[in-house]
C-alpha cells in the first residue's frame, strides 16, 4: 500500500461516521491513475444528493489534503 492510499483510507475513515449518521456508508476500493474508487453503501446508494455528497464534499475534501487526486469516482 503506497503513502496516498494510506492517506485516502485515514481520509475516508474521518468521512465515514458522518455518513454513518445518516444511515450511508463509504469504502475504498482502490487508488489508480490519480483517481480514487469509492463504493458508496447504504441510505447513500439510492440517495438524490449523493452526485453531491460525492463531488462537493468527499472529492474535494480529497484533493484538497491530497492534491495529486484528479477525481473521485462511485463503483457500481
Amino acid at each position: 500500500m503506497t503513502e496516498t492510499e494510506i492517506k485516502i483510507k485515514k481520509l475516508i475513515e474521518d468521512i465515514r461516521p458522518y455518513l454513518i449518521n445518516d444511515g450511508g456508508d463509504l469504502e475504498f476500493v482502490k487508488y489508480e491513475e490519480n483517481i480514487v474508487y469509492i463504493k458508496m453503501k447504504g441510505a447513500c446508494e439510492g440517495c438524490p444528493m449523493m452526485d453531491i455528497t460525492l463531488k462537493e464534499g468527499i472529492e474535494q475534501l480529497l484533493i484538497n489534503e491530497i492534491p495529486e487526486i484528479k477525481e473521485v469516482r462511485n463503483v457500481l
